[in-house]
């Protein structure tokens, strides 16, 4: 065997888990609290009882996590989220931030 051959047991397979994200929606004075239930479970597939808490968490508390994922996935929800606000003329906004 030559010194440049690998030997199969010597690589390592190691798959290392994405990193996560939590997407978060941010309070503002303008964007009514329906259409934030509406995004909710629309874009983020909330059942209505626990779209309406993470509403309440955004309007009372200043912002409200709404799930955790990929940063893929967590982007273009973010995307989904503006898009949607901006048609409907609405300032709602979503951040996310590394778990």
């Amino acid at each position: 065997m030559s010194e440049g051959t690998i030997l199969k047991e010597d690589v390592k397979n190691e798959l290392k888990k994405p990193r996560m994200y939590k997407v978060i929606l941010l309070n503002d004075d303008y964007t009514t609290m329906d259409f934030v239930v509406e995004v909710l479970v629309g874009i983020f597939h909330k059942a209505a009882d626990e779209a309406t808490r993470i509403m309440l968490d955004v309007h009372e508390k200043g912002k409200g996590i709404v799930g955790v994922y990929t940063y893929d996935i967590a982007s273009t929800k973010i995307l989904q989220v503006e898009g949607l606000a901006r048609q409907r003329e609405f300032p709602l906004k979503a951040v996310m931030e590394e778990e």
